[in-house]
């Protein structure tokens, strides 16, 4: 085993966000479920993380119940769920710890948020020199307000704002940022066959 399949916060907590009505891939727990049985049968480690805020009174604190596994995603016995409190799931876990001491060098990214925890994290693995697999379909995102736009404002004002960056977009543009530079880009069924 010199391989790890992240699954990163795909996490009940953004279930609750009103934008989840418009994320990039509803059907993200297949996907990963695709990948996680995958990485089992061949003898991968599977690596689970919980994004947490504590205190903040967010979907993201864990004293409101939603700091859990999206229905349908459970982890096996052995597998590690560390809980991350930063962008990355390297800064503020033991997750390098635990790779080194298996002998891990190659890492397979999904999860939530395509360009933020996914996309941090796979740039963090490729400077710490891990080869590194990103699998776009088995990532979500939610689209992107403009840094202008003002607080407050409801889903349907969002989408119909052009400066909004779309799903679409922000994908292309993960995939455009990492690869050949920081990661491959891959498919579930080019990993898996199916």
């Amino acid at each position: 085993m010199n391989r790890a399949l992240l699954v990163i916060d795909v996490q009940e907590s953004f279930r609750r966000l009103e934008n989840w009505a418009a994320v990039s891939n509803p059907d993200i727990v297949a996907r990963v479920n695709k990948l996680v049985a995958h990485a089992r049968a061949e003898g991968d480690l599977v690596v689970w993380f919980l994004h947490a805020e504590a205190g903040s009174g967010t979907v993201f604190d864990p004293a409101l119940g939603y700091v859990r596994m999206i229905d349908g995603l459970v982890p096996a016995e052995g597998e590690p769920v560390l809980t991350k409190t930063s962008h990355n799931a390297f800064t503020t876990t033991n997750l390098q710890q635990q790779l080194t001491e298996r002998g891990i060098r190659e890492l397979t990214v999904s999860g939530i948020r395509t360009e933020q925890c996914c996309e941090t994290t796979t740039r963090v693995a490729a400077d710490l020199g891990y080869d590194v697999t990103f699998v776009t379909d088995a990532t979500a995102t939610h689209p992107i307000e403009h840094r202008d736009a003002p607080p407050g404002r409801g889903l349907a004002e969002i989408l119909a704002d052009p400066r909004t960056l779309s799903t679409e977009e922000i994908t292309a543009r993960t995939e455009y940022a990492l690869s050949g530079r920081f990661a491959r880009i891959a498919t579930v069924e080019e990993l898996t066959g199916s």
